[in-house]
């Protein structure tokens, strides 16, 4: 790390919105020694509430998003958005969609709002969100958010980002139920069905509330099942008091600590998994995996040249 970067560093800690920014295009584009600058920064971290909020396109996140920030500026909290989008096809960058919904946010100084790709990322948070919420959080942001892309069983990944997460449906989501049961049942802590202004919002709410009472014997903590109408504003201060009764609840027993060391652990195990998994595939190994496809495919089973690429590493040490 240059001389350069340790002063980026220290203007992050101050909440240098410049050097906020530039650090996390530091971080997408991998750039100038990334992972230092976050070493540096990251005794900084751990103060910031990570609220994760997913759900279908068209289910009003960013709307959601918008009025649940003001909420939280309201209290004189410093609030920072992740909003991941997917990748342009034509650029690589995040197609902005509906970000322009929280254009109020951008002329407040104590919001800071970053879109990113997903770059292929099969969950719906961006490759680099954690360590973005890193910066954020080392930087004095009280409250981030993360918006994510869609909805889906690969969409699990926003649990072991966030402290809480929401998720959004429709009325007219139809069967989003089946998909729900099938992993966001076991990963929302609070459930809104928003547009509830539209026929089948208080069945959609009561099919929730069955799905989730099926559970109830085998969890300690009981999401609820709100009734918005974001785009009106409406109950989302319902939505912001349930989010800190949530992070009180968390904060009993150790149970926040408990659930961010879990994620620091898997982190942990993803970055050494990265690591080894780069530094295997030299260009011998790569030309090695060549030839097997070549010529010798027939001759060998991908399993013995995985266990005789393992032997030869092995020897080495």
């Amino acid at each position: 790390m240059t001389e350069n970067g340790k002063i980026l560093a220290e203007r992050i800690l101050s909440g240098d919105r410049m050097a906020v920014a530039k650090a996390i295009s530091r971080i997408e584009d991998e750039a100038d020694n990334y992972q230092r600058l976050l070493d540096l920064i990251y005794y900084a971290v751990g103060k910031a509430y990570r609220i994760g909020i997913t759900g279908p396109p068209g289910s009003g996140k960013s709307t959601l998003t918008n009025y649940l920030a003001k909420l939280l500026r309201s209290e004189e909290k410093k609030v920072a958005i992740i909003a991941v989008d997917p990748t342009s096809p034509f650029t690589g960058g995040a197609i902005l969609g509906d970000r322009f919904r929280m254009h109020e946010l951008t002329m407040d100084t104590g919001v800071f709002i970053r879109s990113m790709a997903t770059r292929g990322s099969l969950g719906g948070l961006a490759a680099k969100a954690l360590e973005v919420a890193d910066i954020l959080d080392a930087a004095g942001y009280a409250y981030i958010i993360f918006e994510t892309v869609g909805v889906g069983q690969v969409e699990l990944d926003i649990a072991e980002a966030a402290d809480t997460t929401l998720v959004m449906v429709v009325p007219e989501g139809g069967d989003i139920i089946q998909g729900l049961k099938a992993g966001l049942m076991e990963i929302g802590d609070l459930f809104v069905v928003n547009k509830s202004d539209r026929p089948g919002a208080h069945q959609m709410q009561r099919d929730l509330e069955y799905v989730l009472h099926l559970r109830e014997s085998a969890v300690e903590w009981h999401p609820k099942v709100l009734l918005t109408v974001a785009h009106k504003n409406q109950n989302i201060d319902k939505v912001r008091y349930e989010i800190s009764v949530h992070k009180r609840f968390l904060e009993e027993k150790n149970r926040l600590q408990g659930k961010r060391n879990k994620r620091l652990r898997r982190r942990v195990e993803m970055l050494v998994r990265s690591e080894m998994e780069n530094s295997f595939w030299n260009e011998e190994r790569l030309n090695k995996l060549a030839t097997y496809l070549q010529k010798d495919h027939k001759k060998r089973s991908p399993y013995r040249l995985a266990q005789e690429m393992l032997e030869e590493l092995l020897k080495r040490f």
